[in-house]
C-alpha cells in the first residue's frame, strides 16, 4: 500500500524576504538611534578624558584628544583634598553626607508610599480620580513654597542636619510614591484582597504579607527614581541639611566654584564624575528592572 505525500511535507521553509522599504526603515532606525546615543555620550566622553590629562595637556591639546600621559591624580584630589571653600577635605565628607541623607530618605518615601498607594487604591467612591489628581496636584506644588517657610523656621537651628533633610525630601516625594504605588495596585485583582480578609487578615497583614511581596517590580522602580532624584538634589540639601552635613551636590558646586589661581578643570571634572557615579551604576545595574516595573504599572487588568 502506498502513501500518498501532500504537497507541503518535506518541502524547504521558505525563508522570508524583506522588503526593501522595510530595510531601509530599520537602517534608518537603527543610524537614528546610534547618533543619538552618541549625542548623549559626547559630553560623557570630554568628561572622562579630561579627568585623566594633566593642566598642561588640557591647554595644549583638543578637548577630544585621548590623554597622552594617563594620570590618576586628578580624580586623587577630587575625591581627598579638593577645597570645597575653606575646607580641603574632598567629595568623601559630602558622599558619606549624602548616604546618611539618601538610605532613610528612600526607604521611609517608598514605605509610606507603597501604604498610601494600597489605601487609595481601594477607594472606589464617585469622584475618587478627580480628588486624588488634586490630592497629588497640591503635594506636589509645595516643593516650590517652602522656602519663605524656611525663613520662618530658621531660629530652630537643631532642625538643620541630616536627619531634618531626610524628613522634608520624603514629604517632598511622598506625592510621586503614593501615584507610583496607587496605579499599580488598582491593577491588582480584589479577590486577592477579598481571599485574605474572608481568612480572617488586616489591613496591614494584607499589604505586609501579600501586596508587599508582589510589588517588587514597581518598588525597584520606586528605588530608583528616588535614588536619583535624591542624590541629585542640591537645593534642598543645601537649604536644609545645615553647614556640617551637605550632601555631595553642594560640594561639587563648592569645589568648582573655589578657585585658587589657575583652574583645575581636570579635578572638576573628576569630581562631577563621582558625584554622578552612583545614580549610573544604579541605572545600568537595574534598567532591565526598570523596564519591567514600569510596563507592569502601566498594564490595566
Amino acid at each position: 500500500m502506498s502513501a500518498t505525500l501532500s504537497p507541503t511535507m518535506g518541502a524547504t521553509p521558505t525563508k522570508r524576504v524583506m522588503s526593501v522599504k522595510a530595510r531601509w526603515g530599520r537602517i534608518g532606525v537603527y543610524g537614528f538611534l546610534t547618533i543619538t546615543a552618541l549625542f548623549f555620550l559626547l559630553p560623557l566622553y570630554v568628561m572622562l578624558v579630561t579627568s585623566f590629562k594633566e593642566l598642561e595637556e588640557i591647554r595644549l591639546s583638543s578637548i577630544f584628544a585621548l590623554p597622552q600621559n594617563f594620570t590618576l591624580d586628578a580624580w586623587k584630589v577630587a575625591w581627598s583634598s579638593a577645597c570645597t571653600g575653606l575646607d580641603c577635605s574632598g567629595l568623601q565628607v559630602g558622599f558619606w553626607n549624602s548616604v546618611r541623607i539618601l538610605i532613610p530618605s528612600v526607604v521611609i518615601s517608598v514605605l509610606f508610599g507603597a501604604i498610601n498607594g494600597y489605601a487609595l487604591s481601594f477607594w472606589k467612591i464617585k469622584g475618587a480620580n478627580l480628588l486624588f489628581a488634586c490630592f497629588c496636584l497640591g503635594h506636589s506644588s509645595l516643593s516650590g513654597v517652602y522656602l519663605p517657610v524656611d525663613s520662618r523656621l530658621r531660629r530652630y537651628r537643631n532642625l538643620w542636619n541630616a536627619y531634618g533633610c531626610c524628613g522634608f525630601t520624603r514629604y517632598l516625594r511622598h506625592a510621586i510614591m503614593t501615584l507610583l504605588f496607587r496605579n499599580y495596585y488598582s491593577t491588582l485583582p480584589m479577590e486577592l484582597f477579598n481571599a485574605a480578609r474572608i481568612d480572617g487578615a488586616g489591613f496591614f497583614k494584607v499589604f505586609f504579607t501579600i501586596m508587599l511581596p508582589m510589588s517588587v517590580p514597581i518598588i525597584i522602580v520606586a528605588v530608583i527614581m528616588q535614588v536619583t532624584n535624591i542624590w541629585n538634589d542640591f537645593l534642598i540639601g543645601l537649604v536644609f541639611a545645615g553647614n556640617d552635613n551637605l550632601p555631595m551636590t553642594v560640594q561639587l558646586n563648592n569645589i568648582v566654584n573655589t578657585t585658587t589661581g589657575e583652574r583645575a578643570y581636570n579635578v572638576n571634572m573628576a569630581a562631577t564624575i563621582l558625584t554622578s557615579l552612583v545614580p549610573l551604576i544604579i541605572y545600568v545595574a537595574s534598567g532591565r528592572w526598570f523596564v519591567r516595573g514600569i510596563a507592569s504599572g502601566a498594564v490595566k487588568g
